[in-house]
């Protein structure tokens, strides 16, 4: 189902996607890509800032949400110094021992992005103790080459309150198919949203699909909180950038997000266990068309499943993911062919969601 040029057009979107600047509440350069890829269709916004792009089918009912969060794990001006430095909070999970040293982009409130680096003090100058401990974030600070506060807010622009994410422009590895850039948590997820809805448009498909991006996912699922209100959905597909597990450190005998094995079916997290006829219509689907795929319980982590299946009498809900190594981080990688896999049998629930379908998922 998914062609050569699905392929190629997949990269040129999640790269456009993955640089852009996207942290929790200012997510208006993911917005302008939604609407613009989806021009054409019905696109709604509710009162969050969520976006909502409705594609009708054979009839109304029933309604899918496929569905994806804008927002990445991101930085936000907590204060500038005397000096011209400034302080900063974290938008999310972060691990502070991967920021010191790197580069960030403020956006400001007239729309220009100031280059920064978060200061690190050379090992010259670390005391024995200072070497053994992770610096906290509230200690770290951000130098733009300023030399005061006036510089920073005159000639600069930036005010408290700005956001701030990694830069880290999108790159292929070595290996071909490999791709590295910030943010593939979600947008490797907002890519499958806006290709899916793009490709139902020569596909025959039973019922309305409602492609939803929603805000504010790393700060407690808080857009998805209020986009079922709009949705109205029977059934939802939350598309993800899971983390990967195959790398030094995680037990081979437990990997289920293995970068090259295909797209991820996850049954359950602390969070959310996922309706158990839509994990196996995914796994006979996955299995019928040959598409590679791992199936995953995770011990830890959430995703916008947290709010969607518990919202109103119960959605039935499931996870697909796109495994990425090193998520929350500047640098994450992530495989093309997972991505692949992922919008295939995206494509093919879709397909065979009609409504006595969607009914049996909740035939208990």
């Amino acid at each position: 189902m998914v062609t050569q040029s699905s392929q190629i057009r997949a990269t040129e979107l999640i790269k456009r996607l993955a640089e852009a600047h996207g942290a929790p509440g200012s997510e208006d350069s993911i917005r302008g890509i939604f609407r613009e890829e989806l021009r054409g269709l019905p696109i709604q916004v509710d009162g969050m800032g969520n976006l909502f792009c409705e594609k009708q089918g054979r009839c109304d009912r029933p309604r899918i949400m496929v569905t994806a969060h804008m927002d990445e794990v991101g930085l936000a001006v907590q204060s500038i110094t005397r000096s011209g430095l400034i302080r900063f909070i974290a938008l999310g999970g972060w691990w502070s021992h991967t920021l010191l040293a790197q580069r960030v982009r403020i956006l400001t409130g007239s729309g220009l992005e100031i280059l920064g680096v978060i200061g690190a003090k050379p090992p010259h100058f670390l005391q024995e103790a200072e070497r053994e401990k992770v610096m906290k974030i509230d200690d770290m600070f951000i130098d733009v080459g300023a030399d005061s506060r006036e510089m920073v807010l005159s000639d600069l622009g930036i005010r408290v309150g700005d956001p701030i994410v990694p830069f880290s422009p999108f790159a292929p590895l070595s290996r071909p198919g490999l791709y590295v850039c910030k943010a593939f948590d979600d947008r490797v997820g907002m890519a499958l949203a806006i290709q899916a809805t793009q490709e139902l448009g020569s596909m025959d498909h039973p019922g309305t699909v409602v492609a939803v991006a929603t805000v504010q996912e790393e700060l407690g699922v808080r857009g998805a909180t209020t986009a079922p209100c709009t949705a109205r959905p029977d059934a939802a597909v939350v598309l993800e950038g899971t983390p990967a597990d195959d790398f030094p450190g995680s037990s081979e005998d437990e990997q289920q997000g293995v970068l090259g094995r295909g797209v991820q079916i996850r049954l359950l997290d602390p969070s959310a266990i996922m309706n158990r006829g839509m994990v196996d219509l995914a796994l006979e689907l996955a299995r019928k068309h040959q598409i590679p795929h791992q199936v995953a319980v995770r011990r830890g982590g959430s995703t916008d499943a947290r709010a969607i299946h518990l919202h109103g009498r119960g959605i039935p809900t499931i996870v697909l993911g796109v495994p990425a190594r090193y998520i929350h981080t500047h640098n994450s990688i992530v495989a093309i062919q997972d991505y692949t896999s992922a919008l295939d049998l995206t494509l093919r629930l879709l397909g065979a969601m009609d409504a006595d379908t969607v009914q049996g998922f909740t035939a208990f």
